[in-house]
């Protein structure tokens, strides 16, 4: 009775009975002679809540409580790093509620520090010479980075048109070329799960603005080729960009300024221990090397006699308005000052737990592992389309079954270069035993799937919303009425 309930977990606005308050405001006699136009008054009164404090509590508890969060579980989201958030940092990110984007610098000295600081603590990780907390999360950071590279090549009258992405970058790097409007050419990888040097070679030419790349790359795997990499894209004045959503595989033991990258993109809501997902607000940093540091988005905190906002001479401009996202960056100064010299041990704990998760699951029957000689840094990515064949039972199957057990599903079908792919990252933040647990669910899942495969298929059944019919979901006729309108009036 109780789960079906929690299962029908009304709207706060559908909630029965009237007159209900949670608190009260104080009713103040203002002498004021407003004048709202007729045509945009309310036809009727606001349909809003009338609810008590306790339904009010219970109603949004609830709601959490039918969700899943890294406070409440591993979540081995690939390629996203959904680490731990220590709370201080919450502490921390509460001392800028009371401060004003439009304030006085003279006034703001002590946040502006902490922008400065920040500024300095990544370049120094990154090995790059300046960045900047403009950009408010690493989508954006990827954008900046593209449009540094377009501003750069046109600044010299040059009509470079392609952007080089390799089939193992992030998936989003793509769009984000595109978006500058440049023609995206995919850079395949050879049988070790590394760029493809033949056929990097050959593209490499004076249509050519830039090479995106990650390192490690989304298989898990160091680039060990990116010397020679950086001297190719270098040879043609093109710019070599890094992503950083992998940065945790090898953050305090390789820098990406020293492999020869030009422009880095943090995400200080992976990294650095920002709370991440679910529709929050994200962080990001963009950082330069050399001839490429006038192009960064400002404002740039530069430190003289105080602390001042400056703009690069060649700057393309704001990503987002203000000075970004203040209160991220505040968690991730929390985070990197709470750890101090332990920093250096975030990319060899995350490398360990990677391949120790690896050494559990070498063996499980059907999955396969591309390159199985070789470490891996933070992530992996196996493919079960031996179990798919064998037993009909899906990449998504699998992810499913793993809600049923307490874990968050793993990133399922990226990257595309490995079919029906499970792609796992269990951080630095989990322990030994959790990873066991994983692992033994994982196996688990597997060994049903061969001996009563109905049982994965039908999963999950224990999660508040069992599964949902993934084609029904996408039909336009299950939209918004709202929605349905516009596209009648040929709009969408």
């Amino acid at each position: 009775m109780w789960k079906q309930a929690y299962w029908d977990e009304p709207l706060i606005t559908e909630y029965k009975g009237k007159g209900k308050q949670g608190f009260l405001i104080p009713k103040e006699e203002i002498d004021l002679d407003v004048r709202i136009p007729e045509e945009i008054k309310r036809g009727k009164e606001p349909e809003l809540p009338e609810v008590s404090e306790p339904e009010v509590v219970r109603h949004f508890i609830r709601l959490s409580q039918m969700s899943f969060g890294v406070d409440l579980g591993m979540m081995p989201l690939g390629s996203c790093t959904m680490k731990y958030n220590p709370k201080i940092e919450e502490e921390a990110a509460r001392i800028t509620e009371n401060v004003h984007p439009l304030q006085d610098e003279e006034t703001v000295q002590g946040n502006l520090e902490t922008i400065y600081e920040m500024q300095r603590w990544l370049s120094e990780a990154t090995g790059m010479d300046e960045c900047t907390l403009q950009v408010p999360a690493g989508s954006a950071g990827e954008l900046s980075g593209v449009l540094m590279m377009m501003k750069y090549h046109k600044d010299l009258d040059r009509q470079r048109r392609e952007v080089l992405v390799a089939d193992t970058a992030h998936g989003t790097n793509p769009a984000s070329a595109a978006m500058a409007n440049f023609e995206v050419v995919y850079v395949k990888s050879n049988k070790e799960g590394l760029v493809d040097m033949e056929i990097f070679r050959t593209l490499i030419n004076d249509k050519v603005a830039g090479f995106m790349i990650t390192n490690p790359n989304t298989l898990g795997l160091f680039e060990e080729n990116i010397k020679e990499i950086a001297g190719l894209v270098h040879s043609i004045d093109g710019v070599l960009y890094y992503d950083g959503a992998n940065l945790n595989g090898i953050l305090g033991v390789v820098r990406p300024g020293d492999m020869g990258f030009d422009i880095v993109h943090l995400n200080l809501h992976k990294t650095f221990g920002v709370p991440h997902g679910g529709g929050g607000p994200g962080a990001g940093a963009t950082c330069a090397k050399g001839k490429m540091v006038d192009y960064l988005p400002y404002p740039v905190i530069k430190k003289t006699d105080k602390y001042t906002m400056t703009k690069p001479p060649k700057t393309i401009g704001k990503i987002s308005v203000f000075h970004g996202n203040f209160g991220n960056v505040m968690r991730s100064y929390a985070y990197i000052l709470g750890l101090g010299n332990a920093v250096s041990l975030i990319g060899k704990m995350s490398t360990l737990a990677t391949n120790y998760l690896i050494a559990k699951l070498r063996d499980v029957r059907g999955l396969e592992l591309i390159a199985p000689h070789r470490f891996r840094k933070h992530e992996v990515v196996f493919s079960a389309k031996k179990v798919s064949e064998e037993t009909g039972i899906t990449a998504f199957d699998i992810a499913k079954a793993l809600l049923d057990r307490g874990f968050y599903a793993p990133t399922i079908y990226f990257p595309p270069n490995i079919e029906e792919a499970l792609m796992i990252e269990p951080t630095e933040t989990e322990t030994i035993e959790t990873i066991d647990d994983f692992a033994n669910a994982l196996k688990e899942i597997i060994e049903k799937a061969y001996s009563d495969p109905s049982s994965i298929s039908s999963a999950p059944k224990q999660t508040s919303v069992s599964r949902l019919d993934q084609v029904k979901a996408n039909h336009p006729s299950t939209l918004a009425p709202s929605f349905k309108v516009l596209k009648t009036r040929g709009k969408t």
